[in-house]
């Protein structure tokens, strides 16, 4: 085994391009796995912070099975439970604040003093702790003291469902808050009236007698309260954190086609380098070398460069989650109030990280290897003979046309799994016919190339067609480089295109739209009284007004954000994304009985059906509901929603406060008169922002700007696997050639025909790579749409115009970039020492 690593380490050393190269190659796909891996829990764990609110170390929590609010006389009776010492409610809520606030966003929690330290250690490090009756003060967290830069005796605004409300700080915690967290206490009862919520609460924290079984007192405390409320841990915002994990999939699966990509590089690479080393081969098992020791050698060499490419592409994809948490945090504070912390860099994505790393490179040079080891000394003298290798290709174009048949036939099911299987088998297929592909396409591209290199063209795809093997294997990375490329772009037009086309019907006839500055609407917005709602109505040139009004449920067992509008009022100024035969006098219906309409997205996931009867868990107890039809709207399509009257959501979740109003105008009104008299209205109420109709929709069209301009740089990155793939090609055709270029050299070719030749022969192989990856690009396009229409999100199919112009300007050019090294190697190769070259 030594002489293997010994041989193996030299002939690395001895190839530094090559290897640099290939080992570029794993770089590349461990720093996308490994730093995308990273940016998903990042944000999850961001969001986490904010809707997991942290009410110190108890020992039970109960909430409402709902995730709703709860009368908080609740505490009496888990308190009077055998085994309980004490028990206290809280209301705790998320709030963002407003953009001049130095905070994004706190943490508001209502407590009972009187109770409240019975259960958790309030360690008071300036001032004094609330006590029972206090109206009107708050006791700050440290980290949020230190940032407001606020002391004892100071005054903090917090926005509330009535306007603005100021607190005189009475004291602030000595011990630092939970990282990411800005913690401000209230008492429950000025908590209750910030937020509207009368006399309930959000949950119930207790502790334990000493010594007793907390099973047995956990059971107990079930028992007394039902199945109405959840005993244990909270888990507020799962309909968001699911969505995010959809999210670390797609990027996952972005880094293993990375990996791929890589993966054919390095076959490439070893595939050449056993067809370069056949004389060393045959000397080595001439005088006694093994058949193991051969395919040790090469397994150790691709052991080392996966070794080592998998610890670069650990620091360059460290180096890319930051870079992209920087970059990605204006707009994520923007949109959502929230700041994203540092990376969070987990066992599970450093360990997928490394196996696929070294795993994707050892199993890339595995069948070279193999190939390696069977070659006897005699064969290495003889001259390659190619049919064998032509019949094996025939026989692989044809296994590839078979995939293809059966994959068109899924592309056109419109089934979910028939969509995805079938993408992956246009790649598997387009694969496997290359080969037999490679002289017609590079025919087909003759007569342009040939224009501009009109005497080299010729011999650049005459050496193009005597190894279609590698020029496929080439051709299949740039392939799904570029077909990554213009599947994404095309997705991101298509999300665009939905979007913009849903805030069309969204606001379809309201004038005038006063969004929480937190967009995600259940994400810690406090809302408004009807009093602001009752103003806006009153305003002259005002005609018809609609709000919408949050809460938390339960369907079927499943969570999702239930949101109440006005079935009469609501029409009148927007409506609904539907599906199948919905319609906007569905929306009529919610003022009948219990009837909902369920978004797209919540519908998919769930199996949902107009008609159905489903449980809905509300304060009250389930509550069984109809569904009315499928349909969303533009804020919530990418959240689990259902929709039901305002009366109803008053009567089964006791809410009130609306996050979010839309109001018309009177015809004949003066628009920008009323704007100014609403600016008036809604400058008492900071968490919300009054736009008129047009600059929200140019607002929302700037954010997507701004999407696709990340997408864009994003684009760039994943072209790379394309400029390695043909450099890696570019620079071993050169030393495989090298003898062939001195004779050219020796019968008066001059440097320059060298150079052109060379870069001819990259414009051939980028004509073959591009031509696959437009067509398996557009495929991937589709069937990705189709795949997101299918799980609720009703997005129309663009054309990916955009991503095939992108993709065939980054296949060509990168092809000519590539080439600029192996051209300039080729042209300075002195003519003698290429002569005697093996």
């Amino acid at each position: 085994m030594n002489i293997a690593v010994t041989l193996a380490w030299r002939y690395l050393w001895g190839r530094k391009l090559r290897t640099a190269l290939t080992t570029l190659a794993v770089v590349f796909g461990v720093s996308v796995l490994f730093g995308m891996g990273a940016l998903i829990p990042t944000m999850s764990e961001t969001f986490t912070k904010v809707l997991f609110a942290s009410a110190g170390q108890v020992d039970l929590s109960v909430t409402n099975a709902s995730g709703s609010t709860f009368d908080s006389s609740i505490a009496e009776q888990v308190a009077g439970v055998e085994g309980v010492k004490a028990a206290t409610p809280v209301l705790l809520r998320p709030v963002g604040m407003p953009k001049t606030s130095p905070v994004s966003s706190i943490q508001v929690a209502g407590i009972e003093p009187r109770t409240a330290e019975k259960v958790r250690h309030y360690a008071v490090g300036q001032g004094v702790m609330l006590s029972p009756g206090d109206r009107g003060v708050v006791l700050l967290g440290k980290s949020l003291a230190t940032q407001a830069n606020l002391r004892v005796g100071g005054y903090f605004d917090i926005p509330s469902i009535n306007g603005t409300k100021r607190y005189r700080v009475i004291g602030i915690l000595g011990s630092a808050s939970p990282p990411g967290t800005q913690e401000a206490f209230l008492t429950l009862a000025d908590a209750q009236q910030l937020f509207g919520e009368g006399n309930r609460a959000s949950e119930v924290d207790a502790t334990f007698v000493n010594g007793v079984d907390r099973t047995l007192v956990e059971a107990r405390v079930r028992r007394e309260l039902g199945s109405d409320y959840n005993v244990g841990g909270i888990a507020p915002g799962s309909e968001l954190l699911s969505s995010l994990k959809m999210a670390e999939f797609i990027f996952n699966m972005f880094g293993v086609f990375a990996l791929a990509m890589g993966g054919f590089i390095i076959l490439n690479t070893f595939r050449t380098v056993v067809a370069e080393r056949r004389h060393d081969i045959g000397m080595l098992r001439a005088v006694g070398a093994r058949r193991r020791t051969i395919l040790g050698i090469f397994l150790v060499e691709s052991l080392l460069q996966g070794i080592l490419g998998t610890a670069l592409g650990l620091l360059a994809g460290a180096g890319m989650a930051m870079g992209l948490i920087a970059a990605l945090n204006p707009l994520y504070k923007r949109l959502v109030n929230m700041t994203v912390g540092a990376p969070q860099f987990q066992l599970s994505s450093l360990t997928l990280a490394i196996v696929m790393g070294i795993g994707v490179t050892v199993l890339g040079a595995l069948s070279p290897a193999l190939a390696a080891s069977r070659i006897t000394p005699l064969e290495a003298l003889r001259p390659q003979v190619g049919e064998v290798e032509d019949r094996q290709r025939g026989r692989r174009a044809w296994i590839g046309v078979g995939i293809l048949v059966f994959s068109a036939m899924g592309l056109v099911s419109g089934n979910a799994s028939a969509l995805g299987l079938g993408s992956v088998g246009v790649l598997v297929g387009l694969v496997l016919v290359a080969p037999e592909l490679v002289g017609p396409i590079s025919n087909a591209f003759a007569w342009l190339i040939d224009a501009v290199f009109r005497s080299e063209g010729e011999i650049a795809r005459s050496n193009m067609q005597r190894q279609p093997s590698r020029a496929a294997t080439t051709a299949a990375a740039v392939m799904i480089s570029l077909a990554i490329i213009i599947s994404l772009l095309g997705v991101m037009s298509s999300i665009v295109g939905g979007f913009l086309d849903y805030v069309d019907k969204s606001v379809a006839g309201a004038d005038f739209i006063m969004l929480p500055t937190n967009l995600l609407l259940a994400g810690g917005n406090v809302g408004a009284s009807n009093e602001l709602v009752t103003d806006i109505r009153n305003t002259p040139g005002v005609n018809a007004v609609a709000t919408l009004r949050i809460a938390k449920t339960q369907v079927d067992g499943s969570p999702a954000q239930v949101i109440g509008l006005d079935p009469v009022e609501y029409p009148k100024v927007a409506t609904f994304e539907f599906s199948g035969d919905g319609q906007t006098s569905d929306i009529g219906k919610l003022a009948h009985g219990r009837g909902l309409i369920a978004n797209g997205l919540f519908a998919a996931q769930n199996g949902l059906k107009v008609g159905q009867r489903v449980k809905v868990t509300t304060v009250n107890g389930e509550k069984t509901f109809s569904i009315i039809a499928i349909g969303s709207d533009y804020l919530n399509a990418k959240l689990a929603t259902v929709y039901i009257s305002q009366e109803r959501l008053k009567e089964d979740f006791g809410t009130e406060s609306n996050a979010l109003v839309l109001a018309n105008l009177s015809p004949g009104a003066d628009a920008p008169q009323v704007k100014r008299q609403l600016a008036t209205l809604v400058a008492d109420y900071p968490q919300l922002t009054l736009y008129d109709t047009t600059s929200f929709k140019e607002t929302q069209k700037v954010t997507m700007s701004q999407v696709m301009i990340g997408m864009y740089g994003l684009v760039v990155v994943l072209a790379i696997p394309t400029l390695l793939a043909l450099l890696n090609n570019l620079a071993m055709s050169v030393i495989a050639r090298t003898r062939e270029i001195g004779m050219l050299r020796a019968l008066g070719s001059t440097r320059r025909q060298v150079r052109r030749m060379v870069m001819a022969e990259a414009l051939f192989l980028a004509s073959v790579g591009v031509t696959f990856g437009v067509i398996s690009g557009i495929v991937l396009s589709y069937a990705m749409v189709a795949a997101t229409n299918n799980v609720g999100w009703k997005i129309p199919f663009y054309f990916p115009t955009g991503g095939v112009i992108a993709a065939v300007i980054a296949g060509f050019g990168f092809s000519l970039l590539a080439a600029v090294i192996p051209s300039r190697s080729a042209a300075k190769l002195d003519i003698v020492a290429a002569l005697h070259y093996e």
